[in-house]
């Protein structure tokens, strides 16, 4: 597969408004790069071209790795993935009320959160400091 040329690559931060597009966390307030995922990975057949990018903070990249389904923890079923191409953030997910957890809403929801670990010990404790200055939640999805 070849490399993702530099205007791709801009192209995809730019639609995701600089945030990862699983935990929507900031560009302004994540320590690293946001990195470019694969929605479906290069491994399953995934293309280098921008309907199969997203941005995806270090965490959630790093916990999605190559899956594209996970258990729904719920049913104990095998379901897909939240994929932001095709797919909107708010009919799969909300936050909770204090703006620090991703509550799922359906199947593809509860896979997604228990797969990328949405809502790790490490991700509540930031999204706690940043609830406390004013960061956070984000306010569109």
């Amino acid at each position: 597969m070849s490399k993702i040329p530099d205007s791709v690559r801009q192209e995809v931060r730019k639609r995701a408004n600089n945030h990862c597009e699983y935990c929507l966390s900031s560009q302004e307030y994540v320590m690293g790069i946001l990195q470019i995922d694969h929605t479906i990975p290069v491994a399953k057949g995934g293309k280098n071209d921008t309907t199969n990018l997203c941005l995806a903070c270090e965490l959630c990249n790093q916990y999605k790795w190559v899956q594209i389904e996970s258990q729904d923890l719920e049913t104990g079923n095998i379901v897909r993935l939240f994929n932001p191409r095709l797919q909107k953030w708010s009919e799969h997910f909300t936050w909770s009320e204090n703006g620090t957890e991703i509550r799922a809403l359906n199947p593809c929801g509860r896979a997604t959160v228990n797969a990328l670990k949405l809502n790790n010990t490490l991700a509540v404790m930031v999204r706690k400091n940043w609830v406390k200055a004013g960061w956070h939640p984000p306010v569109s999805q």
